[in-house]
């Protein structure tokens, strides 16, 4: 009968040995399945996810919306009339963090913060931040193949091109007597001369402009200063008789990027108009 205990009480270990092992190997096979289903990468983020970019200001952010970038981040709020001048708060610095693409000027003096406070994990990238039409499709180009978002990028230069040729027809003619103006623009806003058809008679900035150089432009006798909103110095030109028109360089909070070209038009016909 001592024989007999035995046997039986083997029997059930046996087969609990043999259950435990096949629920071992069912948990990890599941396991595998569902890490595989997921597609994370090493750094245990979706290979499909939108890079997360944080922008210095509207102007970086709305080339990162631009680009097909969709959780764009900005530092400096857009109520800044002069971004430059803005001292990022801790608290600024804080949502670098987490960023996949940090987007910055190399002229804003706060660059070196923002590249402190990035750490490793963050690309750094620096933008050119010109509102000239053959730079911006060719900085949104270059941020849609860093970003993965080249067919986003590419979409949104073909809609650009299509609008900027409808502007640039509708103020063409709005020039008085059908003759291009004669224009003086602040260097970071020749651009809008060129969007206007204009002669750029010459320009001037970012520097202080002395006496000479205001003498100077003068006898170009133009028609419009376009000046930079964002770094004016008050009436450029004040007893030559041309018309000033301040001209903005930043997107909204919106980031729409293609609105500035629409803005400056409206301000620009407006001008010729009155």
């Amino acid at each position: 009968m001592a024989r007999i205990r035995v046997r039986i009480a083997r029997v059930p270990s046996v087969l609990a040995l043999s259950l435990s092992a096949a629920l071992v190997l069912t948990a990890t096979a599941c396991g595998s399945d569902k890490a595989d289903s997921a597609e994370t990468s090493t750094s245990g983020k979706k290979k499909d996810d939108a890079p997360v970019v944080v922008a210095t200001t509207t102007w970086e952010g709305a080339f990162a919306k631009a680009a097909g970038a969709k959780d764009v981040k900005v530092i400096v709020p857009s109520s800044a009339q002069h971004a430059p001048d803005y001292d990022p708060k801790p608290s600024d610095l804080t949502a670098i963090a987490g960023a996949d693409f940090v987007l910055y000027a190399p002229f804003e003096p706060y660059a070196e913060k923002i590249k402190e406070a990035a750490g490793s994990d963050a690309k750094l990238v620096e933008v050119n931040l010109d509102n000239d039409a053959g730079r911006a499709s060719g900085e949104v180009t270059r941020l849609g193949k860093l970003f993965g978002t080249e067919d986003a990028a590419a979409t949104w230069n073909t809609s650009f091109k299509s609008e900027y040729g409808t502007l640039q027809k509708e103020l063409k003619e709005a020039w008085l007597d059908g003759k291009a103006p004669v224009v003086v623009a602040q260097v970071f806003s020749v651009w809008s001369a060129k969007l206007a058809g204009a002669q750029v008679a010459g320009s001037y900035g970012p520097d202080a402009v002395t006496a000479k150089q205001l003498s100077d432009l003068a006898k170009k006798k133009p028609a419009y200063v376009f000046d930079n909103a964002h770094m004016t110095i008050g009436e450029v030109l004040p007893d030559s008789g041309a018309k000033q028109v301040e001209i903005v360089n930043y997107p909204g909070k919106d980031l729409d990027l293609l609105a500035v070209y629409k803005n400056a038009a409206d301000t620009i016909k407006k001008a010729m108009a009155s």
